[in-house]
C-alpha cells in the first residue's frame, strides 16, 4: 500500500523546479529610462514697467459746415482734404435776392433819414412860436410827434438794414474754425436750405488730438497713487507722461500726457474715460483710430521670467507650472503672475532664483516623476524692456 502526502511532495517539488526553469529562460522587463523635458532656471533681470491703455483717437474740434440761409451752391472755394482757417470762405450762395433786401432796406433807411430831416426842421421853427404863442401848442406837439416818428422810422429800417445784411453775408459759408476740411457734401449746383438734414462739409481740427481710453475704478485710483509717489513721470497737475503705439505695431514719436480729470464713473462697467493729448502737427494721427497709451511705471530690478508656455490653470483657472527638484521630481508650483514681457509673464509669487521650470515635455509628465531635465535656452530681457 502506498503512502499519498509524500507522493504529492515529490510533485510539488518538481512543479517548483519547472516554474524557476521558467523563469530562467524569461527574462524580466527593462525600467524605462526618466522622461526627458527642457527646463529653464530662474534668474533675475531688471524690466521697465509700464501700463498698456488701449483707446481711440478723437478730434479736439469737429464743425459742421452748415447754411445759414436758402439758395443756390454757386461756387466751392476750398479743395477737399486741405487745411483751411476760421472765417476762410468755402462756399458762394446765390447773393442776389439777398443782396436785393439789403438794397431796399438801405432805400427805406435813407426815407426814413429825409423825412427825420423835415420833421426836425418843422420842430426847430415851431420850438420859438410855441413860446412866443405864434402858433399853437397843438401845432407844437403835432411836430414833436412827427419828429420821433422819423427816429423810430430811421430805427426800424436800421433794424431791417441789419437783418438783410446778416442775411447777405450769410450767402459768404466761412469755416467756423482752423482745421483740415473732408469732401464736399454738396456740389455748385445744388439747393441748400437753412433746415436741411445734411451738412455741406466737415471741418476738423487734428492739432491736437486726443486719445480716449477706457480704466476701470480701481486702476485710476492705483494711476493717481503712483503719480503722487512719482513713479509716473509728470507732465502737469494731475497728469502723466505717455507715449503712444499705432495699430500696425510703430510708436508715435511724441509723448502726450494723461489727464486723470474725469469724474464720472459708468455704472454699469465700473470704468471711467480718461483722455490723453497728444501733439499732432503732422497730421499723422486721425479721429477713429485704434491705439495703444502707454505709461512707464518704473524698472523692477528683480523680476523672475517664465515663458508663457510653462504656465498652464487649474480647473479653477489658477495659475501653476511644473518644477524639478534637487532629486530630479517634479512637482507643481503655485504661482501669481503680473504683467507680460514679449512671450513671457513676470511671476511675482510663488517661485525664487536659481528654482529649474519645465517648459517643454509637460504633456508626457506627472506630479512625483523622475525626469532627466536639459537646460533649454532663455533670450534675456535687457535693461529697458518693456512689461505691459
Amino acid at each position: 500500500m502506498t503512502h499519498p502526502r509524500p507522493f504529492r511532495a515529490v510533485l510539488l517539488a518538481a512543479g517548483a523546479s519547472l516554474a524557476l526553469a521558467g523563469c530562467d529562460r524569461k527574462a524580466a522587463p527593462p525600467v524605462p529610462p526618466p522622461q526627458a523635458v527642457g527646463v529653464i532656471t530662474l534668474r533675475a533681470s531688471p524690466v521697465e514697467l509700464t501700463t498698456d491703455l488701449p483707446g481711440r483717437t478723437e478730434a479736439v474740434e469737429i464743425a459742421q459746415v452748415r447754411p445759414q440761409v436758402n439758395g443756390v451752391i454757386q461756387k466751392r472755394l476750398f479743395v477737399e482734404g486741405s487745411d483751411v482757417t476760421a472765417g476762410q470762405q468755402l462756399y458762394q450762395i446765390d447773393p442776389s435776392a439777398y443782396q436785393a433786401t439789403y438794397d431796399s432796406a438801405h432805400a427805406q433807411l435813407l426815407r426814413a433819414q429825409a423825412a427825420r430831416v423835415t420833421a426836425q426842421a418843422r420842430l426847430d421853427r415851431y420850438g420859438p412860436l410855441a413860446r412866443a404863442h405864434a402858433v399853437s401848442r397843438q401845432d407844437y406837439d403835432d411836430a414833436l410827434a412827427t419828429a420821433r416818428e422819423a427816429d423810430a422810422d430811421i430805427a426800424l429800417a436800421r433794424a431791417t438794414m441789419s437783418g438783410a445784411a446778416v442775411n447777405l453775408a450769410y450767402t459768404r459759408v466761412l469755416s467756423p474754425i482752423s482745421g483740415r476740411i473732408g469732401r464736399s457734401l454738396m456740389t455748385v449746383g445744388a439747393l441748400a436750405t437753412v433746415n436741411q438734414t445734411s451738412n455741406l462739409s466737415v471741418v476738423t481740427r487734428l492739432d491736437p488730438i486726443y486719445v480716449d481710453v477706457n480704466l476701470p475704478a480701481t486702476r485710476l485710483l492705483e494711476l493717481r497713487r503712483e503719480l503722487k509717489q512719482g513713479r509716473l513721470s509728470r507732465a502737469g497737475d494731475d497728469a502723466a507722461t505717455v507715449s503712444l503705439t499705432l495699430e500696425d505695431g510703430s510708436s508715435y514719436e511724441t509723448q502726450g500726457r494723461l489727464e486723470f480729470s474725469e469724474v464720472n464713473v459708468d455704472e454699469t462697467t465700473a470704468t471711467v474715460v480718461v483722455r490723453a493729448v497728444f501733439p499732432n502737427p503732422e497730421h499723422l494721427l486721425l479721429p477713429g483710430m485704434y491705439v495703444h497709451a502707454e505709461l512707464q511705471e518704473g524698472v523692477d530690478p528683480t523680476a523672475l521670467r517664465v515663458p508663457q508656455v510653462a504656465v498652464t490653470r487649474t480647473p479653477h483657472g489658477d495659475p501653476i507650472v511644473m518644477v524639478v527638484g534637487a532629486d530630479k521630481k517634479v512637482s507643481i508650483r503655485p504661482v501669481t503672475t503680473g504683467p507680460a514681457v514679449g512671450t513671457d509673464w513676470i511671476v511675482t509669487a510663488g517661485l525664487k532664483p536659481g528654482e529649474q521650470v519645465v517648459v517643454s515635455g509637460l504633456q508626457k509628465i506627472h506630479p512625483g516623476d523622475t525626469v532627466n531635465p536639459s537646460e533649454v535656452a532663455q533670450t534675456d530681457a535687457p535693461q529697458g524692456q518693456k512689461a505691459g
